[in-house]
């Protein structure tokens, strides 16, 4: 079954894993965009990372990953938080001909930004010297957190799968053992990482392991935008550029970039924005 995290360790070891495959979601996500198929594989990569990375922290709230850079995708991201949600956004990517992580996103930095629900929010920053979205990500847990940290990732516009392979925190795996079990995961290849399940992709790369795998839990497509926070927006702009826009447009209109739901607003919504009350209507 897919669009889910399976959770996994290595008895024996100081090893932990997770899988994810997504489908249903990440067709969702791409539904309402019509991105190259290059720029749709490469946001199913992002999303995938992004989920596989959530599972990592212990507490509640959500992880972003975040590209900004000067190539033909000025910016991509995906966020995933600990209830499951998941969205992404390529942004003015639809005329984007390059094929390959570094003519789509030129020179850049990797944000990795961690947002709980309760304390402070934490970004940690990498460059784009990697081969591919995975290589980066292993590159800043390697020189950030010191933290062994692999990943292998697949998408193709339909699904979208992952596998992290990561050493616990605070405990110092053996790196026979290390090597071993990465190697192993190195001999994937990627339409196995698309079609086979959970179950059946372990099973091919460590039958000779003891691998515990724990109940699965259930990813699916949420934006998190809504009439409060399109409103705050607005408010951020300053009345005077909203009045100047009323002016010229009669009313303003926005939609979310991430699910495209559309949002209204009139020279009555924006004066009680700011305090003032609705005006009258004659009869």
């Amino acid at each position: 079954m897919s669009d889910q995290i399976h959770r996994f360790i290595f008895d024996g070891s100081d090893v932990r894993g997770v899988h994810i495959q997504i489908q249903q979601s990440y067709r969702e996500m791409l539904e309402n965009h019509h991105y190259p198929p290059a720029v749709a594989a490469l946001l199913g990569e992002f999303l995938v990372a992004a989920a596989l990375l959530s599972v990592t922290i212990k507490f509640r709230g959500s992880l972003i990953l975040q590209v900004r850079g000067d190539g033909q995708v000025p910016l991509i991201m995906a966020e995933a938080n600990s209830n499951g949600d998941i969205r992404g956004i390529a942004r003015d990517a639809g005329q984007a001909i390059g094929e390959d992580f570094h003519s789509l996103l030129g020179n850049g930095q990797l944000a990795i930004t961690i947002d709980p629900e309760k304390g402070q929010r934490y970004q940690g920053i990498v460059s784009l010297d990697g081969a591919n979205l995975g290589a980066c990500i292993e590159a800043y847990f390697r020189q950030s957190e010191q933290l062994a940290t692999r990943l292998w990732l697949s998408a193709d516009g339909e699904t979208a799968a992952g596998i992290l392979l990561q050493e616990l925190p605070e405990q110092q795996s053996d790196a026979a053992v290390w090597q071993h079990l990465t190697t192993l995961a190195d001999t994937v290849q990627q339409e196995e990482l698309l079609t086979l399940s959970a179950d059946r992709l372990l099973y091919r790369l460590y039958h000779q392991e003891t691998v515990r795998v724990f109940e699965p839990k259930s990813l699916k497509f949420v934006c998190s935008c809504s009439q409060q926070r399109m409103e705050s927006a607005l408010v951020s702009l300053g009345r005077e550029e909203l009045e100047s826009i009323l002016s010229e447009q009669g009313k303003i209109d926005s939609h979310c970039e991430f699910c495209h739901r559309q949002f209204h607003f009139d020279a009555g919504d924006i004066a009680n924005l700011f305090g003032d009350p609705a005006p009258n209507t004659r009869h």
